[in-house]
């Protein structure tokens, strides 16, 4: 049996499979960059294809790749912090589950041994895995960016919602994009 098989058979996951729902993620074994986001969203869940929506187009202009090296070329791994949609709350989606990042991040990057740079997209990834306390906020984690180098780069989620913090600091775009640029860029020309 394969990761995939054992997530879908998972007690934790019996809702979503018995929907016809499937776990969505993607992990290369020669990716040498991971994207470590929230969840999918319904758009990604209904299609089967991550970060392919308003979202999508921003983090790949983040990144400096277009679709067909995020998408085929194997050198980005996704991995959400919840492998479904979690559903919608009064603000947005649903926080992804407790337990699914413990139980089953361990297991998937084992077969990607290439990372060289995580990206954690948002706060639930950054909190998880730079072991942060519950009340630093993102623009603090995101600002101090290079301090989590050359392991972790944590960016704000690349939303269409989030517009409104783009504006608020114009810095985000002059400094921290065009490093992360940088970095994908080097990684990938190795």
């Amino acid at each position: 049996m394969s990761i995939f098989d054992d997530i879908l058979a998972d007690d934790l996951n019996k809702h979503f499979t018995n929907r016809g729902w499937y776990p969505i993620y993607s992990a290369p074994h020669q990716a040498k960059i991971l994207i470590i986001g929230q969840a999918p969203g319904m758009k990604a869940q209904t299609s089967g294809i991550m970060w392919h929506d308003q979202s999508g187009e921003r983090l790949r202009s983040c990144l400096g790749v277009d679709e067909n090296q995020f998408y085929h070329s194997g050198q980005f791994g996704v991995l959400p912090m919840d492998f479904y949609y979690p559903g919608k709350g009064k603000s947005g989606d649903l926080a992804p589950r407790k337990g699914i990042a413990d139980k089953w991040h361990p297991v998937i990057l084992q077969e990607m041994p290439n990372i060289q740079m995580t990206l954690l997209v948002g706060s639930f990834a950054q909190k998880y895995y730079l072991k942060l306390p519950r009340n630093i906020k993102t623009t603090e984690v995101v600002q101090h960016f290079d301090t989590y180098l050359p392991t972790f780069f944590p960016i704000v989620h690349p939303s269409p919602r989030n517009n409104i913090w783009l504006s608020r600091h114009p810095w985000f775009e002059k400094d921290v994009t065009p490093m992360l640029r940088a970095k994908v860029a080097s990684i990938l020309e190795q």
